[in-house]
């Protein structure tokens, strides 16, 4: 009896999983939309968009069909936005050393953080409640100036997200504690150069299986995998100009604060720059043209912008929408921002998502009002067609210690 009773619980177990998979199934549809699509569609006003099996399907379609239809009622809906250059997913507390994973003395170019990726890092939700969906995470490396690869992660908080490995390969230049920039510089010239070489030479009966370093060089070298520098100095990023014209390389500058005084060099040899709208401060001799105008400057001048949250990103990732909201003020152009925080990035690495278009992943939020006012918030948010919670760990904190409870309070303040 016991074991009948056993079977049929597990049977009752399996009929509940298998009608939550038929949910997360479901065919969604959003109508009476304001549709900022990220694209050359620009603007769609009263729109439609369908979503299924994870992915946009329909976008204004005749007749909308679908499982579950949402009404908007005019609300402002977005591609989710991606977030990039941080740690997210591999530091908790930043003052807790074991709690930090994106870095290590020996890493190298075969680094790869994704392997210590935590989905279930509080820090997630609360990224989410600024409209964010998609990440790229960076190492912050080691000795070498490979600091490793940059991986893409969805922000759903599974333990099984979607992970994008080998996004990039993440490159630190510039000035140096100790020794000379020149001799970083020819470090990485000589890799390159090593690297090409062992490639044109290589025999095609070798039976030499390829280390993980000589797949990615052959990765950056054939430009299909990104080299993201993070470089300040004007003079520096003439350099890897060079750099870029010798190999044939993705380059993709990040950081960049004097970015603007070769701003017309930067968009001729079309290299997308990843910048802080908000730096507004030179922090070295190397960033003396930081500015709040630089998103907006180098926009004017063509160049493809990438904005990121300076700093503590890993932490505050949630302030993207209003560094973009920033960068508007400041002269970026509404449409502008929105791509350097949705199919810029995409665009840059790779990303199926960060636009409203039909076959794209189906990462979308619905805003109360514009995304980029600090008054609005989060109404609905979708990863992979999946509604997803932007509850994070403070709002938890705020409802517990201003509900009225028979226990004792914890602050009285």
């Amino acid at each position: 009896m016991k074991n009948l009773s056993r079977s049929f619980s597990l049977s009752l177990v399996a009929a509940g999983l298998l009608a939550s998979g038929a949910v997360n199934a479901q065919s969604l549809a959003i109508i009476n939309a304001t549709i900022h699509t990220s694209t050359e569609q620009g603007v769609l006003k009263g729109a439609s968009i369908v979503m299924d099996n994870g992915k946009i399907t329909a976008i204004n379609p005749a007749e909308v069909s679908a499982d579950e239809i949402i009404d908007a009622n005019g609300k402002i809906v977005t591609p989710g936005f991606i977030a990039s250059n941080n740690q997210l997913g591999l530091v908790e507390v930043g003052a807790v050393a074991g709690s930090r994973d994106a870095g290590d003395d020996k890493a190298g170019i075969d680094f790869d953080v994704s392997l210590a990726y935590n989905a279930h890092s509080s820090l997630i939700p609360y990224a989410r409640k600024g409209g964010v969906t998609r990440d790229v995470i960076t190492p912050y490396g080691g000795d070498s100036i490979f600091a490793g690869l940059a991986s893409v992660v969805d922000l759903s908080g599974s333990l099984e997200s979607d992970v994008q490995k080998q996004a990039a390969l993440v490159v630190h230049l510039g000035e140096r504690r100790k020794g000379s920039r020149a001799f970083t510089l020819q470090t990485l010239i000589n890799k390159l150069n090593a690297h090409q070489t062992k490639l044109s030479k290589k025999d095609k009966k070798d039976d030499d299986k390829p280390s993980t370093e000589d797949k990615v060089m052959a990765k950056v070298l054939s430009g299909d995998m990104p080299l993201v520098i993070s470089v300040s100095r004007a003079a520096d990023i003439i350099e890897l100009i060079k750099v870029k014209e010798q190999f044939g390389v993705n380059l993709v500058l990040s950081g960049a604060q004097d970015a603007v005084v070769v701003k017309e060099h930067i968009a001729k040899a079309n290299i997308p720059v990843i910048i802080s709208a908000m730096d507004n401060l030179p922090g070295s001799f190397d960033s003396l043209h930081a500015n709040l105008n630089n998103a907006g400057l180098l926009e004017k001048a063509g160049v493809k912008v990438l904005l990121t949250v300076g700093g503590d990103a890993s932490h505050n990732i949630y302030q993207l929408r209003y560094d973009a909201g920033n960068a508007v003020s400041y002269g970026m152009s509404q449409q502008g921002a929105l791509k350097a925080v949705t199919s810029n990035v995409a665009d840059v690495f790779g990303i199926n998502a960060g636009s409203i278009e039909v076959g794209k992943a189906a990462d979308v939020v619905m805003w109360t009002n514009d995304p980029f006012e600090i008054s609005s918030n989060v109404s609905r948010m979708f990863i992979n067609g999946t509604e997803v919670s932007t509850q994070s760990r403070q709002d938890k904190l705020r409802d517990r210690y201003t509900t009225d409870s028979n226990m004792p309070r914890a602050y009285t303040k």
